[in-house]
């Protein structure tokens, strides 16, 4: 496993590298709110939580009628079986979350390990709560076209923990036949 890892931070290093490559930003700033030039870090901290904030929160969201619970399936402890499925499937090479647990990791776990999983999922489950790093996310802007110091030229993407996300499509997969299409 240790072995992995390094493979798996040399990569990822080697891919910083390469897609830095000829991209290099002529400075480290971006536009405030109204049109001002940021340069200092806490500035642009601010601008991009602001930002990331204002799009991800929206102030006028429709409410949603819940329908009402039936017992079935969806109440049941949670399976090894479903959490070796959502495991198989997940795709290697992809970025970790807070907790800098990788798929391969996940995937190169044994029956014990499937069940120590399983266990975790099922705490959440009765709970109602998750482990802190299930629920934190690291939002990363990627850049798409246009200036670079503009905010609105990138999208976020979220690393979040792979077992909070094994977790997450379990209970997707269970409630995905209850609603209507």
């Amino acid at each position: 496993m240790e072995k992995d890892y390094r493979t798996a931070l040399g990569k990822f290093w080697q891919t910083v590298r390469r897609l830095r490559r000829g991209k290099q930003l002529s400075a480290n700033t971006v536009y405030s709110r109204g049109g001002e030039l940021l340069a200092s870090t806490g500035d642009i901290v601010g601008r991009w939580k602001e930002y990331f904030e204002d799009l991800l929160n929206p102030t006028d969201t429709p409410s949603v009628e819940e329908p009402e619970a039936e017992d079935s399936e969806v109440d049941s402890f949670i399976t090894q079986a479903e959490v070796t499925e959502v495991v198989q499937q997940l795709l290697g090479g992809k970025a970790p979350g807070v907790d800098e647990i990788r798929p391969e990791y996940l995937k190169s776990l044994d029956v014990v390990g499937l069940s120590w999983l399983t266990h975790l999922c099922n705490i959440a489950w009765r709970s109602g709560t998750v482990p802190l790093d299930w629920a934190t996310g690291v939002v990363v802007p990627l850049y798409k076209k246009g200036d670079r110091r503009m905010c609105s030229n990138y999208r976020g993407i979220t690393l979040l923990s792979l077992p909070g996300k094994v977790y997450s499509r379990v209970l997707e997969r269970r409630v995905r036949p209850l609603v209507k299409p």
